[in-house]
Protein backbone atom coordinates (compact mmCIF):
# COMPACT_ATOMS: atom_id res chain seq x y z
CA UNK A 1 0.00 0.00 0.00
CA UNK A 2 1.58 3.76 -0.88
CA UNK A 3 1.03 6.40 0.98
CA UNK A 4 -0.78 9.27 -0.08
CA UNK A 5 -2.61 12.42 1.35
CA UNK A 6 -5.72 10.26 0.82
CA UNK A 7 -4.59 7.58 3.08
CA UNK A 8 -2.96 9.32 6.04
CA UNK A 9 -4.05 8.92 10.03
CA UNK A 10 -2.64 10.37 12.87
CA UNK A 11 -0.93 8.16 15.62
CA UNK A 12 -2.95 5.54 17.28
CA UNK A 13 -3.56 6.90 20.48
CA UNK A 14 -2.64 10.65 19.85
CA UNK A 15 -6.16 11.84 19.27
CA UNK A 16 -8.47 11.80 22.19
CA UNK A 17 -12.35 13.10 22.96
CA UNK A 18 -13.22 16.39 24.13
CA UNK A 19 -13.81 16.44 28.22
CA UNK A 20 -17.38 16.70 28.25
CA UNK A 21 -18.37 19.17 31.71
CA UNK A 22 -21.71 19.14 32.82
CA UNK A 23 -22.84 15.54 31.32
CA UNK A 24 -24.01 14.05 34.35
CA UNK A 25 -22.34 12.31 37.64
CA UNK A 26 -21.22 9.30 35.35
CA UNK A 27 -18.88 11.13 33.28
CA UNK A 28 -16.88 12.31 36.93
CA UNK A 29 -17.02 16.11 35.47
CA UNK A 30 -20.87 16.46 36.88
CA UNK A 31 -22.20 18.64 39.67
CA UNK A 32 -20.30 21.49 39.59
CA UNK A 33 -18.44 20.61 36.53
CA UNK A 34 -14.97 21.79 37.64
CA UNK A 35 -15.74 25.07 38.89
CA UNK A 36 -16.08 24.86 42.30
CA UNK A 37 -18.89 25.98 45.11
CA UNK A 38 -20.38 29.05 44.86
CA UNK A 39 -18.65 32.43 44.06
CA UNK A 40 -18.23 34.81 41.09
CA UNK A 41 -16.58 32.41 39.04
CA UNK A 42 -18.86 29.17 39.51
CA UNK A 43 -21.38 31.45 37.88
CA UNK A 44 -22.89 31.70 33.99
CA UNK A 45 -21.43 35.21 32.90
CA UNK A 46 -18.26 35.74 34.94
CA UNK A 47 -15.78 37.94 33.31
CA UNK A 48 -12.89 39.37 35.51
CA UNK A 49 -11.47 42.93 34.46
CA UNK A 50 -7.72 42.77 33.68
CA UNK A 51 -5.43 43.34 36.69
CA UNK A 52 -8.56 42.24 39.19
CA UNK A 53 -7.14 40.96 42.28
CA UNK A 54 -10.42 39.79 43.90
CA UNK A 55 -10.72 42.91 45.66
CA UNK A 56 -7.34 43.54 46.87
CA UNK A 57 -5.88 46.76 45.73
CA UNK A 58 -4.28 45.75 42.32
CA UNK A 59 -0.93 46.00 41.17
CA UNK A 60 -1.15 49.09 38.81
CA UNK A 61 -2.08 51.14 41.83
CA UNK A 62 -0.37 49.65 44.58
CA UNK A 63 3.28 50.85 42.47
CA UNK A 64 4.12 54.48 42.89
CA UNK A 65 3.52 56.45 40.15
CA UNK A 66 6.37 58.65 38.61
CA UNK A 67 8.17 60.50 35.60
CA UNK A 68 6.64 62.30 32.79
CA UNK A 69 6.07 61.53 29.00
CA UNK A 70 6.02 64.15 27.04
CA UNK A 71 3.23 63.53 24.04
CA UNK A 72 4.79 65.72 21.84
CA UNK A 73 8.21 64.17 22.09
CA UNK A 74 9.77 64.19 18.54
CA UNK A 75 11.99 60.97 18.05
CA UNK A 76 14.63 60.57 15.48
CA UNK A 77 16.64 57.65 13.84
CA UNK A 78 20.70 58.80 15.08
CA UNK A 79 23.07 58.37 12.28
CA UNK A 80 26.68 58.74 12.98
CA UNK A 81 28.95 60.82 10.60
CA UNK A 82 31.27 57.48 10.43
CA UNK A 83 28.13 55.78 8.80
CA UNK A 84 28.08 58.30 6.10
CA UNK A 85 31.46 58.37 5.32
CA UNK A 86 31.53 54.19 5.30
CA UNK A 87 28.32 54.66 2.79
CA UNK A 88 29.80 57.45 0.45
CA UNK A 89 33.37 55.39 0.03
CA UNK A 90 31.13 52.08 -0.48
CA UNK A 91 28.91 53.53 -3.18
CA UNK A 92 30.79 56.18 -4.20
CA UNK A 93 28.00 58.70 -3.31
CA UNK A 94 28.39 62.41 -3.42
CA UNK A 95 24.83 63.47 -2.18
CA UNK A 96 23.21 61.27 0.63
CA UNK A 97 19.46 61.36 1.71
CA UNK A 98 17.01 59.70 3.24
CA UNK A 99 16.55 56.92 0.26
CA UNK A 100 20.10 56.81 0.47
CA UNK A 101 20.15 55.77 4.39
CA UNK A 102 16.63 53.64 3.84
CA UNK A 103 18.21 51.52 0.82
CA UNK A 104 21.06 51.29 2.98
CA UNK A 105 18.94 50.05 5.80
CA UNK A 106 19.77 52.94 7.99
CA UNK A 107 16.50 53.85 8.65
CA UNK A 108 12.75 53.04 7.78
CA UNK A 109 10.51 54.98 5.67
CA UNK A 110 8.64 56.19 8.94
CA UNK A 111 11.41 56.91 11.00
CA UNK A 112 12.83 60.80 11.06
CA UNK A 113 16.84 60.73 10.48
CA UNK A 114 19.40 63.16 13.19
CA UNK A 115 22.87 63.01 12.14
CA UNK A 116 25.07 62.84 14.99
CA UNK A 117 28.75 64.05 15.26
CA UNK A 118 30.44 60.83 16.44
CA UNK A 119 33.32 59.49 13.66
CA UNK A 120 35.23 61.55 10.84
CA UNK A 121 34.16 62.61 7.63
CA UNK A 122 36.44 63.41 4.64
CA UNK A 123 34.81 63.57 1.16
CA UNK A 124 32.29 66.27 0.31
CA UNK A 125 29.52 65.33 0.88
CA UNK A 126 25.85 66.56 0.18
CA UNK A 127 23.27 65.40 3.43
CA UNK A 128 19.34 65.55 3.35
CA UNK A 129 18.05 64.64 6.69
CA UNK A 130 15.24 66.12 9.28
CA UNK A 131 17.95 67.34 12.00
CA UNK A 132 21.65 67.89 12.68
CA UNK A 133 23.77 68.45 15.91
CA UNK A 134 25.61 71.39 15.94
CA UNK A 135 29.00 69.00 15.83
CA UNK A 136 28.01 67.10 12.75
CA UNK A 137 26.85 70.32 10.82
CA UNK A 138 30.23 71.82 11.37
CA UNK A 139 31.87 68.61 10.53
CA UNK A 140 30.05 68.18 7.23
CA UNK A 141 30.75 71.62 6.41
CA UNK A 142 34.32 71.73 7.16
CA UNK A 143 34.89 68.66 4.87
CA UNK A 144 33.23 70.71 2.05
CA UNK A 145 30.14 69.30 1.71
CA UNK A 146 26.74 70.73 2.94
CA UNK A 147 23.39 70.49 4.65
CA UNK A 148 20.05 70.07 4.07
CA UNK A 149 17.42 70.15 6.60
CA UNK A 150 14.06 68.58 5.64
CA UNK A 151 10.33 69.29 7.14
CA UNK A 152 9.64 66.49 9.46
Amino acid sequence: MTMDLSNLQPAVGSVQRKTRIGRGPGSGKGGTSTRGHKGAKSRSGYKHKVGFEGGQMPLQRRLPKFGFKNINRVEYKPVNLAILQQLAEAKNLEKIGLEELRAAGFANRNQLVKILGVGTITRAINVEAHAFSKAAQAAIEAAGGSVNKLEA
